[in-house]
C-alpha cells in the first residue's frame, strides 16, 4: 500500500541543476542538490552521470555548496565554484582522473560565472567588485573603495535594489581572465556601473562576447558587446533591445545568436542572431518561439543549428533552430516542463519533470529520439500516493462577449473519482505560465492524496501561447483573466470533478489575483494570498522592478497611469471580502514588498469581521518558499494546509449580494457611515 505525500517531502527532494557534459567522455557533470536538515540549510554537490548504462557518482566532498561545473575543453579537468572554504565561491579545479579539488587563485569578492577559453589556458570570470556609491558611478572600479558596515545606503539610479540580493550599488560585476595554472586574474572591463551578465569566448580565443546593463539612471536594460580577449576595443552591438541574454557563438565564429526582450516590462523572450561578418542583427525563427528562462543556447558541432529550451502551451521543451532560415522543430514534446540542457555531438541532455512525477535528468539523440531516464534521485516519489496530471481545455468569456479555449493542468491523486475539493492555483507574472516542479507546489502532492483536486490554469495574459495571447492583459488585470478562472471552476463542477467546497491560492500576480477574486466574488471558502500586487500605486515606488514594469502592464509606459492603478487594485476591492484569508509574505521580499500584503491585511481586519491571519517569514525573499530556509517551506506548506482543513467546509456569507463596489462607491459609503 502506498504512503500519502506529506509535507516533509520537502527533506527528501533531490533537485539536478547545472549539467554540462564532457568534450570527450560520454558523461555529464551536474549539481545535486539535497536539504540539509541539521542546519536549515543546502548541501550542493557535483556529480557525474554516464549517458550510457552505469550509475551516477557523487564526484566532489566537504562541506560548502559547489556549483556550475564546467569542463576544460579537453576534458582533463573539471572547474567549479564552491564556498567551502568560506566566504564567497572562488574558482576550484578537480583532474578528471582523481584526486582532491583545489582552489584556483583567489578573487576577494568571489565569482558569480566562469568559462573555459578555447586553449584551455584562462578562465573568463564574472566577478564583483566593491565600489564607493557615493562616487554616483564616476569611480573607477579598479580602484574600490567599498561601504563599511551600516554605512547609509545611497541611491543615485535605477534599480537600486534587487530582490534576493538587496542593495546594488556598493558593487559591479566585471570580467576577469584566470590563469588556469597560476590562478592569477587580470580584470578586462571597467566602469563603477554595468554590470555584466553573462560571456563568453569565439572560437579561435581571440574575442569575448558579454552582455552588460547600461548606465545612467535606467541600468535594468542590459545590450550585447563584444571586446578583444584582453578587454580592449569593447563595442556596444545593440541598442534597440532592452534585455539581450545567454549570448553563444557558433563554432565556425560566424554568429552570435541570443535571447532578448523588445521592450522593459515585457517577459517574453525572443531569439536573434548577430552576423559576425556583416555585424547585423535580425531576429530569428517565426513569432512563436519564446524561450524558457536564460540558460546557454546550445550550437550544433557543424553551426548549422542550435538547440534551446522554448516555452511552448504551458509546457517546455528542447526545439532545435536552422542558422539558415530560422525554421524549428521541437523534440519531445510533452506535458512536462524541461531545464537545464547540454549537449554532446549526438546527444542532449536535460532535465524534466511534470506535476506527477518528479525531477530527474534525461538524454535523447538530437532529433529528440531514443529517450532514456539517466537518475532515479528521488525514487522515494513512487512510494507515495500515485497522481496524475492532465492537459485540459476550458471554454471561457473572451472580454468582447464571445468564448475562447484555454489550458490548464488537473492534477489529481490516480484513484479520484467523484466531486471533491478544489484548489485554484494561480500563477505568477502575468506573462508567465504554470509552473509544475515540486519545489514551486510542495503542498499539490499532499492536497492530492488527501482528495483534493489541483486546477492550475493558463488563462489570457498567460505567455507560451503566443505574444498576443500574452498582450491583451495590459491594463484588464483581474477584468479579463478573473471570469477566466470563474468559468473553469463552474466546468469542473458541471463534470463532477469539483463541488462547492473551492478554495484559491497564488503568489506574486497570482497573490494579486487571489486578492482581487475574494475582493469580486463569494464562491471561495478560503483563500491563500502570497505576496501580492495589492495596490499598484505603492508598488510601482517599491517594488524592486515595478517602476519600469507597473507602466508597460498598465500600457502607460514610460508613465503610470494612476487611475487604472485605482481600477485594478485588490487593495480598493478588499474590503468586500468576505472569505477567510492566509496572507503569506517574505519579510525581505523587494519583488512584491511586505507592504504590500500588510495593506491588504490591515484594511481587511479593520473594515470587515472577516478571518484573517499574516505570516512574516525573517529574511525571505520573493522565492523563499521555492529555495528558502527549509523550515520555512515546511511551516508555509503546514499553514496552507491547515488553514484550508479549518475552513473549506464553511459556504462564506452571500447575504451582501457578490457585486463588488468600485472605489467611487465605496468612498461614498465611507462619507456617508
Amino acid at each position: 500500500m502506498k504512503l500519502p505525500f506529506t509535507p516533509d517531502d520537502i527533506y527528501r527532494f533531490i533537485s539536478i541543476d547545472a549539467v554540462r557534459c564532457s568534450p570527450l567522455d560520454d558523461v555529464a557533470a551536474c549539481v545535486v542538490r539535497t536539504v540539509d536538515r541539521e542546519n536549515d540549510g543546502y548541501k550542493a554537490k557535483i556529480w557525474m552521470v554516464p549517458l550510457s548504462p552505469g550509475e551516477p557518482r557523487q564526484y566532489t566532498q566537504g562541506d560548502g555548496m559547489d556549483s556550475q561545473p564546467r569542463w576544460s575543453p579537453d576534458g582533463s579537468r573539471l572547474a567549479f565554484l564552491s564556498d567551502r572554504q568560506g566566504g564567497p565561491p572562488q574558482i576550484h579545479l578537480i583532474e578528471t582522473t582523481g584526486g582532491e579539488a583545489r582552489p584556483l587563485g583567489f578573487l576577494p569578492e568571489g565569482a558569480s560565472t566562469m568559462e573555459w577559453s578555447p586553449d584551455g589556458t584562462r578562465l573568463l570570470a564574472s566577478c564583483a567588485v566593491s565600489v564607493d556609491p557615493e562616487c554616483r558611478g564616476t569611480s573607477p572600479a579598479n580602484e574600490p573603495r567599498p561601504r563599511a558596515v551600516g554605512a547609509p545606503e545611497l541611491a543615485w539610479r535605477l534599480p537600486y535594489k534587487s530582490d534576493g540580493i538587496g542593495y546594488l550599488l556598493g558593487r559591479t560585476f566585471q570580467l576577469f581572465s584566470v590563469d588556469a595554472v597560476t590562478g592569477l586574474s587580470t580584470q578586462l572591463t571597467f566602469g563603477a556601473a554595468g554590470d555584466i551578465k553573462a560571456a563568453g569566448w569565439s572560437p579561435d580565443g581571440t574575442r569575448i562576447v558579454y552582455t552588460r546593463s547600461r548606465e545612467g539612471r535606467f541600468a535594468h536594460r542590459t545590450d550585447l558587446w563584444i571586446a578583444n580577449a584582453d578587454g580592449s576595443d569593447p563595442r556596444r552591438m545593440t541598442s534597440e533591445i532592452s534585455s539581450v541574454m545567454s549570448p553563444s557563438w557558433s563554432p565556425d565564429g560566424r554568429w552570435i545568436v541570443f535571447s532578448g526582450i523588445d521592450d522593459d516590462g515585457d517577459a517574453v523572450t525572443h531569439l536573434y542572431v548577430l552576423d559576425t561578418t556583416t555585424e547585423q542583427i535580425r531576429r530569428l525563427g517565426d513569432a512563436h518561439i519564446e524561450v524558457a528562462g536564460v540558460e546557454r543556447l546550445r550550437w550544433a558541432a557543424d553551426s548549422s543549428r542550435f538547440a534551446l529550451v522554448q516555452a511552448y502551451r504551458g509546457a517546455s521543451m528542447v526545439t532545435t533552430v536552422s542558422i539558415r532560415d530560422g525554421s524549428s522543430r521541437r523534440l519531445r514534446p510533452g506535458d512536462r516542463q524541461v531545464a537545464h540542457l547540454s549537449m554532446t555531438a549526438t546527444r542532449l541532455v536535460y532535465v524534466s519533470e511534470r506535476a506527477d512525477a518528479p525531477r530527474e535528468l534525461f538524454a535523447s539523440d538530437w532529433n529528440g529520439f531514443s529517450e532514456v531516464q539517466l537518475t532515479d534521485f528521488n525514487a522515494w516519489w513512487r512510494e507515495r500516493t500515485t497522481l496524475r496530471a492532465e492537459r485540459r481545455v476550458f471554454q471561457v468569456p473572451n472580454g468582447t462577449g464571445g468564448t475562447e479555449p484555454i489550458e490548464g493542468w488537473l492534477v489529481q491523486s490516480a484513484e479520484q473519482d467523484g466531486a471533491g475539493p478544489l484548489l485554484v492555483d494561480v500563477h505568477g507574472g502575468p506573462n508567465s505560465y504554470a509552473m509544475l516542479g515540486y519545489p514551486w507546489h510542495a503542498y499539490w502532492p499532499v492536497l492530492c492524496s488527501q482528495g483534493w483536486s489541483i486546477i492550475a490554469l493558463n488563462p489570457v495574459g498567460s505567455s507560451s501561447y503566443g505574444h498576443g495571447f500574452a498582450l491583451r492583459l495590459r491594463g484588464r488585470w483581474g477584468e479579463l483573466d478573473f471570469p477566466q478562472h470563474l468559468a473553469a471552476v463552474e466546468q469542473l463542477q458541471r463534470e463532477g470533478i469539483a463541488d462547492q467546497r473551492v478554495a484559491i491560492a497564488g503568489k506574486s500576480y497570482g497573490g494579486y489575483m487571489a486578492a482581487w477574486a475574494i475582493g469580486h466574488s463569494r464562491i471561495f471558502r478560503a483563500a491563500i494570498v502570497s505576496a501580492p500586487v495589492a495596490n499598484l500605486e505603492s508598488h510601482y515606488g517599491s517594488s524592486d522592478g515595478g517602476y519600469y514594469g507597473d507602466p508597460y502592464y498598465l500600457c502607460s509606459e514610460p508613465y503610470l497611469d494612476r487611475e487604472a492603478c485605482r481600477r485594478l487594485s485588490p487593495a480598493h476591492y478588499i474590503s468586500n471580502a468576505r472569505t477567510p484569508t492566509l496572507f503569506i509574505q517574505g519579510d525581505d521580499d523587494q519583488r512584491c514588498p511586505r507592504g504590500q500584503a500588510e495593506e491588504l491585511f490591515v484594511d481587511l481586519m479593520t473594515s470587515t469581521d472577516t478571518p484573517a491571519e499574516m505570516v512574516l517569514y525573517p529574511a525571505g525573499s520573493h522565492h523563499f518558499y521555492e529555495e528558502g530556509r527549509p523550515t520555512h517551506r515546511l511551516d508555509f506548506v503546514q499553514r496552507l494546509l491547515a488553514w484550508l482543513e479549518r475552513w473549506i467546509e464553511a459556504p462564506v456569507e452571500q447575504s451582501d449580494g457578490n457585486k463588488a463596489w468600485t472605489p467611487a462607491e465605496r468612498s461614498k459609503a465611507s462619507a456617508q457611515s
